[in-house]
């Protein structure tokens, strides 16, 4: 049975999380990249549709990560954090850096996950992923919140037809409004980035024992479809599903049937 943790907190060892949902199962969202690690509303946003099955918590990173914290470090945390609060395995979506850490989760700690869906992520980031979150780190260490801010939300949005004019105008906007709240300490962000950008994971995938989906956008900028097809194909009998026209993360009424099909399986 789901634990009622409040709707937003720490738990015990210190990761934050954002609970919503009344489902008797709990679900872990292993979060994607975040400018700070801390509780906050909307971390479960675009996973509404699990809401009646299960009690979602989307987790992030401990906050005050030190230099050189490693994905093994952070995947270590969450596995600590399972046993201390749920006792058990438990089904986990990892959503972009969320699916870097899941997939040493899944391979690090298997009596901890009963299914794994990696969404909108892949054994390593494309090299146009890797540059953009380098560059977005780059301005982090400068203290350039709303141009990191802006280069990120420029990057994930479209760049063709009308596009191509209204994303830098709409990141430049969005930018604004998420920094209007002050200036925040971005130093796990950077931390967080240095490490995905070390993740190569393609030779431990066989290692992941856990049934799998690997479910993404053919568009999506972070990676590729061959980066995608590999993830799938390292893993023992894990699924793809890959949607056309879509980019970061896959989102909409098919994605949704195709995590609650997988989820339901026995």
């Amino acid at each position: 049975m789901a634990q009622k943790f409040p709707s937003l907190g720490y738990f015990r060892n210190g990761l934050p999380y954002n609970r919503s949902g009344h489902g008797p199962n709990p679900l872990l969202i292993f979060q994607g990249l975040m400018f700070e690690n801390k509780p906050q509303p909307g971390m479960t946003f675009g996973y509404g549709f699990l809401e009646k099955a299960y009690t979602l918590y989307a987790v992030l990173r401990k906050p005050g990560l030190p230099q050189g914290y490693t994905l093994k470090d952070m995947t270590d945390d969450y596995a600590g954090m399972i046993r201390q609060e749920f006792g058990g395995p438990v089904d986990v979506i990892g959503v972009s850096t969320g699916g870097s850490l899941a997939q040493h989760f899944a391979a690090d700690h298997p009596d901890l996950l009963r299914r794994l869906v990696i969404h909108s992520s892949a054994h390593a980031l494309g090299e146009a992923g890797k540059r953009a979150q380098l560059e977005i780190g780059h301005l982090a260490l400068q203290g350039r919140v709303v141009q990191a801010w802006q280069s990120m939300i420029g990057f994930v949005l479209p760049r063709t037809g009308i596009w191509k004019l209204l994303s830098p105008l709409l990141a430049w906007a969005a930018a604004r409004l998420l920094t209007l709240g002050g200036t925040p300490d971005l130093s796990d962000l950077v931390v967080t980035i240095e490490a995905e950008d070390q993740h190569a994971f393609k030779n431990r995938l066989s290692e992941i024992s856990a049934p799998t989906l690997v479910i993404a956008g053919v568009d999506d900028p972070f990676y590729s479809p061959a980066l995608f097809r590999e993830t799938a194909a390292g893993i023992p009998n894990a699924r793809l599903v890959l949607f056309e026209k879509m980019r970061h993360p896959a989102t909409g009424k098919r994605f949704e049937r195709e995590v609650l099909v997988f989820l339901k399986e026995e």
